[in-house]
């Protein structure tokens, strides 16, 4: 699946699809919640009111760049709080390959921050040892998110993270930490979008006088935008995520400009009574 925004071509490559058993990331996002948003279905949710979630990557094609943003799970990684994220074994460099991005053609791994599903395919296990997937990449990471994971030791299940899936990466000497209001290119800016983590960034493209915007978990699934107070069990802040989501929807609502999630497929903004919605 790949969208056109100008001359800047995205195309999502999907590491693990769920429908449903999501209530421990969403816990108000109840079936029957969620059947009362019928422009709901039947892309983001079910008839019976079940989410639709994915784990994927988005590779962003410029004249000059190949992006990769976000980077998922990642095969052997052990100690996620998960069961089904531990030691998978999954075929997702080979669905990269299949799609035209062989690992050593991305020259720019971006993470809009860096929880586990997020930065999980930043490393691969060779000979016992985490190694930059992405040999060839440049790996961008906010400053202020890096900093802050760098030297949060308190829960096991992020430290693991940081040292089987970042950490190498700086040691490898491939990480370049940059502010969260960054330009990457002329056609990539990053927003901040604090709340989920300490340093989220979200991604804004503009080409051609098209415009797209990378959301990252700013929200997990479209029923934020509905109700903007649903913050995710796994936000850092659930008062400045839901106050982002405001801000962040706000600016792009009723406008042109193409929104993928980190976690949903595409679709524009359009404003509804408080709130919003999201159309395909």
């Amino acid at each position: 699946m790949y969208w056109k925004v100008g001359k800047v071509k995205i195309t999502k490559i999907v590491e693990l699809e769920t429908v449903g058993s999501t209530r421990f990331i969403l816990p108000l996002a109840s079936n029957e919640e969620i059947r009362k948003s019928p422009w709901l279905v039947p892309h983001f949710a079910t008839d019976e009111g079940r989410l639709k979630m994915s784990i994927h990557s988005l590779v962003v094609e410029t004249s000059a760049r190949r992006i990769v943003v976000d980077t998922g799970l990642g095969n052997d990684k052990q100690g996620r709080n998960v069961p089904t994220w531990n030691n998978r074994q999954g075929p997702f460099l080979e669905t990269m390959r299949e799609a035209g991005f062989a690992p050593d053609s991305i020259d720019t791994v971006l993470c809009t921050h860096l929880h586990v599903d997020h930065v999980g395919w930043n490393t691969s296990l060779v000979n016992g040892k985490w190694v930059p997937t992405f040999a060839n990449a440049r790996y961008v990471f906010g400053r202020a998110e890096y900093e802050h994971w760098r030297d949060d030791r308190e829960e096991p299940d992020k430290v693991a993270v940081f040292n089987d899936s970042v950490k190498p990466v700086a040691d490898a000497g491939r990480a370049d930490l940059v502010a969260s209001d960054a330009r990457l290119t002329d056609e990539i800016t990053l927003i901040p979008t604090p709340g989920h983590s300490p340093g989220h960034m979200s991604v804004h493209i503009r080409s051609d006088g098209e415009e797209a915007l990378l959301t990252g978990d700013v929200a997990h699934h479209p029923c934020q935008m509905a109700h903007l107070d649903w913050s995710s069990t796994a936000d850092f802040d659930p008062v400045q995520s839901a106050a982002t989501r405001r801000q962040l929807f706000g600016r792009f609502a009723d406008t042109e400009t193409l929104v993928i999630g980190g976690h949903f497929n595409a679709g524009r903004i359009r404003r509804d009574d408080d709130a919003f919605k999201f159309i395909v």
